[in-house]
């Protein structure tokens, strides 16, 4: 009878092990054209490219919490703060894991 049990319960858990969570390199490239598409709607003009990486997770809600920006220039961390920081995309990632993107400012 227990032996039973236990060959019924393997199945079970078997059969209802489906995955069912998308493409991981799919998750990333949609988030990345979602936030690109926040960052160019600012205004923003620097007088030589450079490129920062952006460091950020998840809330519970789906909203971008942006956690580090590793540049000292405080119109490019202002930039990036106002942008995303708190703002929700339609396909968020994973809360609470950190995500980071690098992110190229051009010469206007």
């Amino acid at each position: 009878m227990l032996a039973l049990a236990l060959v019924i319960g393997v199945t079970s858990a078997f059969a209802t092990t489906t995955s069912s969570d998308p493409d991981p390199e799919m998750l990333k490239k949609e988030i990345r054209s979602q936030i690109a598409e926040l960052l160019s709607e600012g205004q923003f003009t620097v007088n030589d490219e450079k490129t920062v990486y952006i460091t950020f997770t998840f809330s519970s809600e789906g909203e971008i919490v942006v956690l580090e920006i590793d540049t000292l220039d405080r119109d490019v961390i202002r930039y990036v703060r106002e942008n995303l920081n708190y703002k929700k995309i339609e396909t968020p990632g994973t809360r609470d894991k950190l995500y980071t993107m690098p992110l190229t400012i051009k010469e206007a």
